[in-house]
């Protein structure tokens, strides 16, 4: 095979393991090998589970051989973020907080993807937390890098999972996003991510929601294939999980073109770089060939109302978080500024940001009995120096689809001048996870991205 193993998508290995023509532990040998070239320039794990993940590769070799593999993701390699606990191995949270806590069980996605027989490399490394700033930069784990341009960051919180699938270390990882933690990165990246409806994933045994219900697990990959493959083994209901209630498992639909869709190139008065501007119109020029109808307009909701409220969930929930721990000196330097506004917050000021929250989702709600869909920038600004937190704007277009509890998805659109991925943001009406799949898969095959691949 002229393509490197590491680079094969999982539909492709998928293919090719059920045709006899590879093997799962070829593959990850293929992808260790891979990482040890990748990993000393990215920092992108906190912990590889190298030999966890070759006895999950020979239990695999022995289903294919026996002609009884467990389901789509048997064989496939993949990456947990380092908030999504996996039995048996440290979770984290990018914290020195938790650097021995190992955890007694799989969180509810990882336990059907093991059911299926995916080989887990590990976990990738994460913002404290998840509470990032627009990098990957922690005093437990270090630096994690863009494989693009590895002086740059690859985003937050979900910026170690969205480097290693785009260095070709797992063609699918699965991540979380609560404020545009998986859409960023993705971005940056050059990959498609989608962060589902608040409940569409059904999650137990995870770690505690300091988020409210904003943060949800998704998947992050180079094909909407392999995106739909990830979203399909991991949707769905739970009984010990109120949220997930009413959704069953969905799949691609027809293709969709007679579709309104508004265009928000700016939020307010916050700045968009120039190559996101000039990438996001040449989208929105690309939709309207497809036969997509695309109004330009502004935010279909109050930005000021929301600005005022979205930083109180995060600060309350990190100080109910640490409110018991011994945390001075031991934690990042943007989190004792946060902890601090937390312990000043009011149940009052709490209950009013999820008010404000849930006018929101009506606003938006009546936006789309006019348009189908939303399409926006996936992240404001150009990656920046990895070391640094990325300026305000960068994350103006991903925080409000959460507190609505919306799915949204971001998919590459033309890279920079400088050859910097660049990604565009598609949001639909609550539980239309699926719609946004659909269309990504058409987007792809007019404009298509994967054969981009970084030079690291």
């Amino acid at each position: 095979m002229d393509t490197p193993l590491w680079q094969l998508s999982a539909t492709q290995l998928g293919k090719a393991y059920r045709a006899g023509t590879l093997r799962p532990s070829d593959v990850l040998e293929a992808v260790l090998t891979r990482n040890e070239t990748v990993d000393p320039i990215l920092n992108l794990f906190a912990t590889l589970d190298a030999d966890g993940a070759r006895q999950a590769a020979a239990d695999s070799n022995s289903r294919f051989e026996a002609g009884t593999p467990l389901g789509a993701f048997d064989g496939i390699p993949i990456t947990i973020k380092d908030n999504i606990p996996v039995k048996g191995v440290r979770c984290a949270w990018g914290s020195h907080l938790y650097i021995d806590d190992i955890a007694d069980g799989d969180e509810l996605p990882v336990t059907r993807l093991r059911q299926q027989g995916a080989v887990i490399l590990g976990k990738t490394n994460v913002s404290e937390f998840t509470l990032g700033r627009g990098n990957v930069h922690t005093l437990a784990f270090g630096t994690t890098r863009n494989p693009w341009n590895p002086a740059l960051t690859s985003g937050a919180s979900s910026g170690g999972a969205a480097a290693a699938t785009a260095s070709g270390i797992g063609p699918i990882a699965f991540g979380t996003d609560g404020g545009g933690s998986i859409r960023r990165p993705a971005a940056h990246n050059g990959l498609v991510g989608l962060k589902p409806s608040t409940g569409r994933v059904g999650r137990i045994d995870g770690l505690p929601p300091i988020l409210h219900d904003f943060e949800i697990i998704g998947p992050l990959a180079r094909t909407v294939d392999d995106l739909a493959m990830a979203f399909s083994a991991i949707e769905g209901p739970h009984p010990h999980d109120r949220l997930s209630y009413g959704f069953e498992k969905g799949g691609m639909g027809p293709a969709k073109t007679a579709l309104k869709i508004l265009y928000v190139p700016q939020l307010a008065d916050m700045p968009v770089e120039e190559p996101v501007r000039i990438s996001c119109a040449k989208v929105a020029r690309n939709l309207e060939a497809l036969g997509f109808t695309v109004d330009t307009g502004s935010a279909p909701f109050d930005v000021a109302v929301f600005e005022k409220h979205w930083p109180v969930v995060g600060a309350a929930g990190l100080a109910w978080l640490l409110k018991d721990k011994d945390w001075a000196g031991k934690i990042g330097p943007a989190y004792p500024p946060m902890i601090e506004k937390g312990q000043s917050l009011s149940a009052i000021d709490y209950v009013d940001a999820l008010m404000a929250f849930r006018a929101l989702y009506a606003e938006l709600a009546r936006n789309f009995e006019t348009y189908d869909l939303v399409m926006t920038p996936s992240a404001g600004a150009m990656p920046w120096k990895a070391e640094d937190f990325g300026p305000p704007y960068h994350r103006a277009f991903t925080g409000f689809v959460n507190a609505a509890g919306l799915p949204a998805i971001s998919i590459p659109g033309d890279p920079g001048e400088d050859g910097l991925p660049i990604g565009f943001q598609l949001i639909a009406p609550f539980g239309a996870d699926w719609d946004l799949l659909t269309i990504a898969r058409q987007y792809e095959d007019a404009y298509p991205w994967a054969h981009r691949w970084p030079q690291v």
